[in-house]
């Protein structure tokens, strides 16, 4: 029983700082890993009139579909309202 608990005793702390050195280096892994991407910008809005969709409005600003979604990430464009502000010139 001695021995057990003497062996024991000598491999709980390697164990620790196996552990401690495992999420050192996931953590250094992670910062390294995928860049953080930031949120889009917005230069120019336009407030929605009556009549309007996503397709007419990126038509008239001259904005592909990918463009003005990503510089309106959160717009629902089924749900538009009148006087919405919605970003027509803009970097994603």
């Amino acid at each position: 029983m001695a021995k057990s608990n003497n062996i024991t005793s000598m491999l709980t702390p390697l164990v620790l700082i196996i552990a401690v050195l495992v999420l050192i280096s996931m953590a250094e892994s992670s910062r390294i890993g995928i860049p953080k991407k930031s949120p889009p910008s917005c230069g120019i809005v336009y407030g929605v009139q009556s009549g309007d969709t996503c397709f007419g409005v990126s038509q008239a600003f001259n904005l592909t579909a990918t463009l003005f979604d990503s510089v309106n990430p959160n717009l629902d464009c089924d749900s538009l309202f009148v006087g919405q502000w919605l970003c027509v010139v803009g970097t994603a």
